[in-house]
């Protein structure tokens, strides 16, 4: 429930902070050659974050386990080690993989 609520609060601080963005005056346009807004630059940025706090997480998890599996069991610690390296690799490659992605969808949004 706690988290829940940190949650929201984070969205709804995000959504009030963004509302000077929109506030701009219908002059002669400064930077921008169009008025439309896409939500794909604040869709990347999220995914982006997401992607970031899950490899996070699941650099966490592998690290522990192995070392649990170490302790437990030293005499395969070297087998463990290298399959954690191996694990931590391939989540590594999807996390960029993602980073890229969303990189590329952020490039293509129109303000």
């Amino acid at each position: 429930m706690k988290t829940l609520r940190q949650a929201l609060v984070a969205v709804a601080v995000v959504l009030v902070t963004a509302a000077p963005v929109f506030a701009q005056t219908k002059g002669p346009p400064q930077s921008f050659t169009t008025e439309v807004f896409s939500g794909a630059a604040m869709g990347a940025g999220v995914g982006a974050g997401l992607i970031i706090i899950g490899a996070g997480i699941g650099f966490g998890r592998i690290g522990s386990a192995a070392l649990e599996g170490m302790a437990r069991q030293p005499e395969v610690a070297g087998r463990v080690q290298t399959a954690m390296i191996i694990i931590a690799a391939l989540l590594e490659g999807a996390t960029f993989f993602a980073l890229v992605i969303c990189i590329l969808i952020q490039g293509k949004a129109q303000f």
